[in-house]
């Protein structure tokens, strides 16, 4: 299986194409390029990055403007942007944030920074794709408590169901005169497997109970989400 991270740079000035590809690439990382935001959001498309490193100013479509498009279609919207730019306004590095970038690197740059933000943002992305699978196990495991919860309740039933039917045939044996005693006898094993198997019921359903309710102490203290995505927004990487 193929862990290298692909990362799509996209800025109108050669150079920095150039020096981001040789030097991503010696440390491992894939890297595609793009000249400005229409070539970029071809190669989202095609080459669907883990990281796009963006400038905001180009010729055809801007940083802002391919930023507005990746973060409004369900398929991009979780791919990290960091922004490169020229600007060093703080309106600039607000509305990036507001649009959901992850990161905003004011050129001139030190590669050393760049590469730690990436790293960075590369972590965060990480961590987010582990919760959602953690809260995915937990909500399939909640679906299967809740069901077999349900299953448990029928099957009491139905338990039930066989005592009173057990009962009913041993007071016909008794207005009877007990003439049937291996019916009987057979009637007693029924009934001690019965009062057995409610047994193993309840002690299931007690488990079932308990492991409900540590989830809930334990959903009371996890942030969810929402919470996370606010959380990492609230608090970009500071230069």
């Amino acid at each position: 299986m193929n862990n290298q991270k692909k990362i799509l740079i996209v800025d109108d000035e050669t150079i920095n194409l150039d020096f981001f590809e040789v030097m991503l690439t010696k440390l491992g990382f894939i890297v595609e390029k793009a000249k400005d935001g229409m070539e970029g959001l071809e190669k989202v498309k095609r080459f669907f990055p883990d990281l796009i490193l963006l400038d905001i100013i180009m010729p055809r479509m801007s940083g802002w403007e391919l930023t507005r498009i990746l973060k409004n279609d369900a398929k991009y919207k979780d791919i990290p942007i960091v922004m490169l730019s020229a600007l060093d306004d703080v309106k600039d590095k607000i509305e990036g944030f507001e649009l959901g970038v992850e990161d905003y690197i004011t050129k001139p740059f030190n590669f050393s920074e760049v590469l730690a933000r990436i790293r960075a943002v590369l972590r965060n992305r990480e961590l987010y794709a582990q919760i959602v699978v953690r809260e995915s196990r937990l909500s399939l495991a909640e679906e299967l408590s809740a069901d077999m919860k349900r299953n448990l309740l029928d099957f009491v039933k139905s338990i039930d169901e066989l005592d009173a039917a057990i009962a009913t045939i041993n007071s016909h044996q008794n207005e009877a005169g007990g003439e049937a005693k291996n019916d009987a006898k057979l009637l007693r094993a029924v009934l001690e497997k019965s009062q057995k198997v409610r047994k193993h019921v309840a002690e299931l359903d007690a488990r079932i109970e308990k492991t409900a309710a540590e989830w809930e102490n334990l959903k009371k203290n996890e942030i969810g989400l929402p919470m996370l995505e606010t959380k990492i927004r609230e608090n970009p990487v500071q230069e």
